[in-house]
């Protein structure tokens, strides 16, 4: 039974098992690296001999725990690691579109659903949730539904716009998770909006 065991806390990419060294022979390594969103986590890695830490980017150690920590260069990372790395998928991307009263979008908006839509169009696989908000002035089931209708209408024009073919889930939130806190009744632009996550 191997008695590797490895915990992390904010691991974002977490390279496993390579040849360490073609010299040394056959060895596997893991690997700690800076996730595209720029945070970097750790890893403590524990084996039948030793157990090691990882918090420094590109730093690696080997399975069972032998060695101490060492640099991995990009060009060995590539070599060991190459066609795993091409196969992850693109990470979520989240977009929020504002909105004027009702559901008209406002003019920034509008051109931040053109930039939404490349990115969709450029996955090759998509999931899209859409999730409608508002502010807290007016009822709250007003607003729950409000929220459903710009949700929805976002949803439409999305389809109507070429993306008819991606999986897409539409709920509202209503007045509960509002973007700028505020007390009730109070009418706040930044809540109008609807969030769009790629997936």
């Amino acid at each position: 039974m191997n008695p590797l065991k490895i915990s992390a806390q904010t691991v974002l990419v977490l390279a496993l098992a390579a040849l360490l060294s073609a010299c040394a022979g056959p060895r596997s390594y893991v690997a700690l690296l800076t996730s595209p969103d720029g945070t970097l986590g750790q890893v403590t890695l524990t084996g039948a001999q030793g157990a090691q830490v990882l918090t420094q980017d590109h730093t690696a150690a080997a399975l069972d725990g032998s060695t101490p920590p060492f640099e991995v260069t990009p060009k060995q990372l590539q070599k060991d690691f190459g066609a795993a790395l091409a196969a992850r998928p693109p990470l979520p991307e989240q977009f929020l579109l504002y909105f004027n009263q009702g559901s008209e979008l406002t003019a920034e908006s509008k051109l931040v659903l053109e930039r939404l839509l490349a990115r969709a169009k450029s996955r090759t696989s998509l999931d899209i949730s859409v999730i409608g908000h508002t502010d807290t002035q007016g009822a709250s089931a007003a607003n729950q539904a409000l929220a459903l209708e710009r949700a929805n209408a976002m949803a439409e024009q999305l389809r109507s716009l070429g993306l008819q073919d991606a999986v897409m889930a539409v709920e509202s939130h209503g007045e509960r998770n509002l973007l700028a806190p505020t007390a009730d009744e109070v009418a706040e632009p930044r809540n109008r909006r609807v969030e769009i996550t790629l997936r």
